[in-house]
């Protein structure tokens, strides 16, 4: 568990923010950094993992979530996209149920690259998946938003838990979508998922200063895992219209979102968010829907149409190298 006793990890961020660099840098600054395997190819992940090899890092893994039984509540959300399509000059692709995200080859690089750190996002992996990661050498850490989750994630027999709370940016790892509202805050699930189990728990959500990770570790938690403040770091391959978003002072808060995924996520408040409230439960089937419309809107550099993830904390983050950003979370 040697991998752990750096306290601050900078969190997986999926969709380009997470790169090489990024990890490498917060390697060399000593903190944790994750590659982000989600949408990407095994390929992909696994030219990734080799320009990290050599300093300590993880991966995270997104589990399958299983194809909803009713697709008409997709199927009415397509309809309701078209406007936005047409706003931006796209089609919208065809209903894609099943997406496994290429689960079994990406568990298969985690094994054959031996990597020291390997988490998981949305739901629990199976007893044997875990069992192959630790015999590969890898510490297992699954993600979860309350005490109910993290007993259901302890019978895969992971070496530690992520406790993430509603305040954290980006999609929510609950395996109730329907129920999430993202109000929680990261020392209340803190100590709800200590008060289950022994095992080192590492907290999430709505850290932005050396303050917020300080109240975390002396409330138990063996490391702190951020990622918002890490978004405008300078090795980070966030997009430049939410830079110019997050830098401009225009965003004043962040709301919990179901609109570009089908999975609740915590993202700055836009046009989008506004406009689609009540949007179905459907990851990752509204995500792959949703994803000629960001791209458009990300290639005319329009935040009000891109899924800007962001914490409650996003104020705080700055322009830096992460080296900096580091020392100023650990003062």
């Amino acid at each position: 568990m040697h991998e752990l006793t750096r306290p601050v990890i900078v969190a997986p961020m999926a969709g380009g923010p997470s790169t090489p660099a990024l990890v490498r840098a917060a390697a060399e600054a000593g903190a944790m950094g994750f590659l982000a395997a989600g949408y990407k190819t095994p390929q992909a992940v696994e030219g990734e993992v080799r320009q990290v090899r050599g300093v300590p890092y993880g991966l995270n893994i997104f589990v399958p979530v299983p194809a909803p039984a009713d697709p008409r509540p997709l199927e009415e959300y397509r309809r309701r996209l078209e406007p936005e399509a047409q706003r931006y000059g796209v089609e919208l692709p065809p209903l894609r149920l099943d997406d496994d995200d290429h689960f079994a080859a990406k568990i298969e690089l985690a094994v054959a690259y031996e990597i020291p750190l390997v988490s998981f996002t949305f739901g629990v992996p199976q007893p044997d998946v875990v069992r192959a990661l630790r015999a590969a050498g890898s510490t297992v850490l699954i993600t979860v938003t309350s005490a109910d989750e993290a007993r259901r994630a302890l019978a895969a027999g992971p070496d530690a838990l992520v406790a993430q709370a509603g305040t954290a940016g980006g999609h929510a790892s609950t395996t109730d979508p329907y129920a999430y509202r993202g109000t929680t805050v990261a020392t209340e699930v803190l100590a709800s998922v200590r008060a289950v189990t022994d095992l080192p728990i590492i907290a999430a959500g709505g850290t932005g200063s050396a303050a917020d990770v300080r109240r975390l570790l002396d409330a138990g938690a063996v490391a702190v895992q951020c990622g918002t403040a890490f978004l405008l770091a300078d090795e980070a391959g966030t997009r430049d219209a939410q830079r110019t978003a997050m830098l401009s002072g225009a965003s004043t808060e962040t709301v919990v979102t179901r609109a570009f995924t089908g999975q609740p996520a915590r993202a700055l408040r836009n046009r989008f968010t506004d406009a689609f409230p009540d949007a179905p439960v459907g990851y990752p089937a509204i995500h792959h829907l949703t994803a000629p419309i960001r791209a458009a809107a990300a290639a005319h550099g329009d935040p009000e149409a891109l899924n800007l993830w962001a914490g409650t904390a996003f104020t705080a983050a700055r322009p830096a190298p992460v080296a900096d950003l580091l020392a100023a979370l650990s003062q």
